[in-house]
């Protein structure tokens, strides 16, 4: 999470207090959303400059000017910001208490800056024409201090209440899909599908807010995963659930609609255990072993010797270059892997494990020599090592890259989808049994080839996408079969036709996203890209449900007072050019005093937006939901 503590990290340090103690500030609180983030920076560098700043107390008067003006916006900003955070107190009483201490010590701390900022509380002129400011150095550090731990503070209980908005809205999809999975009429259907829709939008747009704010790109393409789900599970429920209620005693419909309703509660549950870091059985099942991370770590290890010789046991070593080899095995011991690219494996396995032999025997004759360093040997031995696995790398990944490559040209031509779907127009039951142990074949050839690439994807959020295609295809294929045997047993039946359709989009996107997921990876291992530029970017502004309600003047008088900001820190900006060198300090503490302060002004007049256009999406989604696509419903949000 985010250092504010000041030991490293891209904010600046924290340095030790004036007394000469070094009693670093961290706020104890862990931030893992970019949202909160962005808006702490701005204090996090003030904190650090005030601390630094050289003393140099003598002001000219234009400058002494510019820093209680600054320090004025900046208790109005406070004053706001906190009047947020006192409206959402109110309407969540299992915070008013937190909140509530969080908002008295914001105000208390901006009052502070601004007294001591003020042009009154200076010392008079001095026979130079110029005057002493920040005289109590001790007093500006505490305040600065205890503004940013209550603003901190303010921020990651605002973020509760959106985890909180979230779940809320988990819980009422979930209630509404049980009323779904029980209707028996097509009119009870009608109506509790128009509410469903409606909750579905509101989960969407705060999963999609949630997912971009995270900064755990694991957990976004986990989040990434779910939603991906939900997207496209929510046109098949509709079909699979119309089929159902049309042919009510068809057993292969049933099935098809029990399949859609079990994932979507499944994906529902992934996203409250992202929300909520919660750990369920089967999170060890989420990143599985990868060749990728067993080689890094063996790599890793190797040239670790190079600065100590005794970091671990020359056995150690073995079992783990035994442990990564045995991942291989996914690739040797498939039935689609060509003899030459099966012997090409092992034969670069083997050479891995002779130089992993000559390493480890240069390095205990370096042991017993009580060497203090790798003697030249030894470090012949790490290289040619790095490199055999290296190689060895450079071959799954060919091996995987080219087996789905020939994949997605064969099943791009869609046979035995189209073949399905005419035996199952024409009723023919034994046809389309035929051509289903075709799609399964078919399914697993494409399952096998995700698990390979995942083994190469190159990072975890690629992993995560990987193991998503992977059950994808697993689940859809059968799927697919059962609303293609619905079809033929009742071949005239327009919504039977219209699910089996449903099913089959489902499977060639989920192919398109696997060739996007392909180049990626390639893109990966030829060192073009991180592997997350499919994630959404990032919105940097916190979220929060419930704003407080501001009239149109109020409204008005935020929007003046960002602007006046914006102009104070642009008259410092200017400013600085003109003064002299020793009066900089100042200079940049009021910058950093400024933009702490938009800041805060941002948070305020985001929360108001995010109240109205929340409001104004709900009304129009409501009333046009079953004419919007999900895509355009995310893009809208």
């Amino acid at each position: 999470y985010m250092d504010i503590s000041g030991s490293s990290g891209t904010t600046a340090g924290m340095a030790s207090s004036p007394s000469g103690s070094n009693s670093n500030f961290d706020s104890g609180l862990e931030i893992k959303t970019r949202s909160v983030e962005q808006t702490l920076i701005p204090l996090v560098s003030q904190i650090t400059t005030l601390i630094n700043h050289k003393d140099k107390p003598k002001k000219s008067e234009r400058t002494l000017a510019a820093i209680h003006r600054v320090g004025q916006a900046v208790s109005v900003a406070v004053g706001r910001f906190v009047a947020v955070g006192e409206a959402i107190a109110v309407e969540n009483q299992e915070l008013k208490d937190e909140m509530g201490q969080a908002c008295f010590e914001a105000r208390r701390a901006g009052d502070a800056i601004a007294q001591l900022t003020d042009v009154g509380s200076a010392v008079p002129f001095q026979s130079d024409g110029r005057v002493t400011v920040f005289s109590d150095r001790t007093g500006m550090v505490k305040a600065a201090r205890l503004l940013l731990s209550s603003v901190t503070k303010v921020l990651v209980l605002a973020d509760r209440i959106v985890i909180k908005q979230i779940i809320t809205s988990r819980n009422k999809v979930l209630v509404t899909l049980d009323h779904l999975e029980r209707v028996s009429t097509f009119q009870e259907f009608v109506q509790i599908f128009s509410q469903f829709g409606n909750e579905m939008v509101e989960f969407a747009h705060l999963t999609g807010d949630r997912q971009n704010d995270l900064k755990d790109e694991k957990k976004k393409a986990r989040m990434a995963a779910a939603r991906a789900v939900l997207e496209k599970c929510t046109m098949m429920l509709l079909t699979a659930s119309k089929t159902c209620l049309r042919h009510p005693d068809c057993e292969s419909a049933r099935i098809n609609k029990d399949g859609v309703f079990h994932r979507m509660r499944c994906a529902l549950e992934q996203v409250i255990e992202i929300v909520t870091e919660a750990r369920s059985f089967g999170d060890s099942k989420i990143l599985p072993a990868s060749i990728y991370n067993g080689i890094k770590d063996f790599k890793s290890s190797v040239e670790s010797l190079r600065e100590n010789l005794y970091s671990m046991l020359p056995q150690n070593l073995s079992s783990q270059l035994e442990a990564l080899v045995e991942r291989t095995e996914d690739f040797t011991d498939s039935a689609y892997t060509s003899h030459e690219q099966r012997q090409a494996i092992l034969a670069l396995c083997q050479l891995v494990r002779q130089d992993t032999q000559q390493l480890v025997h240069a390095w205990v004759e370096a042991q017993s020599a009580h060497a203090k360093e790798a003697p030249e040997d030894m470090e012949l031995s790490i290289l040619k090592t790095c490199q055999s696995t290296n190689d060895l790398r450079r071959e799954l990944h060919k091996v995987a890259v080219c087996r789905t490559s020939d994949l997605l040209k064969v099943h791009g031509e869609q046979l035995p989808l189209r073949a399905l779907k005419a035996s199952g127009a024409e009723g023919k039951l034994e046809a389309v049994t035929e051509y289903s142990r075709t799609l399964t074949e078919q399914k697993e050839q494409l399952v096998e080839a995700c698990r390979l690439l995942c083994h190469v994807s190159g990072t975890e959020p690629l992993e995560i996408t990987c193991i998503h295609a992977e059950e994808t295809f697993h689940v859809i294929g059968p799927q697919i079969i059962s609303a293609a045997q619905t079809l033929a047993l009742h071949p005239s039946s327009k919504i039977a036709k219209e699910n089996l359709e449903v099913f089959c989009e489902a499977w060639e996107s989920q192919l398109c996203d696997m060739a996007l997921l392909l180049r990626e990876i390639n893109d990966v291992f030829e060192g073009k890209r991180g592997g997350s530029e499919s994630m959404c970017k990032h919105t940097a502004n916190l979220k929060t449900p419930k704003a407080v309600k501001l009239d149109a003047e109020e409204q008005t008088s935020i929007a003046k007072l960002g602007l006046e900001l914006r102009l104070l820190s642009s008259d410092v900006d200017a400013e600085v050019e003109k003064w002299e060198e020793q009066e900089q300090d100042v200079v940049r503490q009021s910058q950093s005093l400024a933009s702490m302060a938009y800041s805060m002004y941002l948070f305020t007049r985001l929360t108001v937006l995010h109240q109205i256009m929340h409001t104004t999406l709900k009304y129009c989604c409501a009333s046009y939901w079953p004419l919007l696509s999900w895509r355009s419903i995310e893009i809208l949000c």
